[in-house]
This record gives structure tokens, sequence and C-alpha cells, in this order.
């Protein structure tokens, strides 16, 4: 895979990516809300883990889908 800068991408690959990173962004910004609302007896695994993972872990948005999925106790 060859890195190329922003200049020399297609408009259509830009808006492509401007559209990822802010779904990724706005998934993330949900699942924290969510997960701040939420009591620890209706998450699995520790908040903390949660957190972080959400917070740092780039994941081109599979790590918020895997909260709405996996994480929440119903």
């Amino acid at each position: 895979m060859v890195a190329r800068k922003w200049d020399e991408l297609s408009p259509g690959a830009r808006r492509l990516l401007i559209a990822a990173g802010s779904a990724d962004a706005a998934l993330r910004a949900v699942a924290l809300f969510d997960l701040r609302r939420r009591s620890a007896d209706q998450v699995r695994g520790p908040k903390w883990v949660w957190v972080v993972a959400l917070s740092v872990v780039s994941s081109a948005g599979l790590l918020p889908l895997a909260w709405f999925l996996v994480g929440r106790r119903r």
C-alpha cells in the first residue's frame, strides 16, 4: 500500500475519506455518550476499558459497532 498526500488524491477519494472519518467520529461520540449513561452492570467488561478503546483505538468504525452489538447488556 502506497501512502499518498492529500493533494494527490482525487476529489472523490477525498470526499470518501471525509465521510468515513465523520461517520467514525459520530459513531464514537454516540457510543461514548451511551456508555456514560449506563451503569456498570449494563456493560460487558470494565467501563474504563471501553472508554479507552473507544477514545484511543483507531478502528474505522468497527469498535463503536462492537460496543453497540456486544458491549451493551440488554
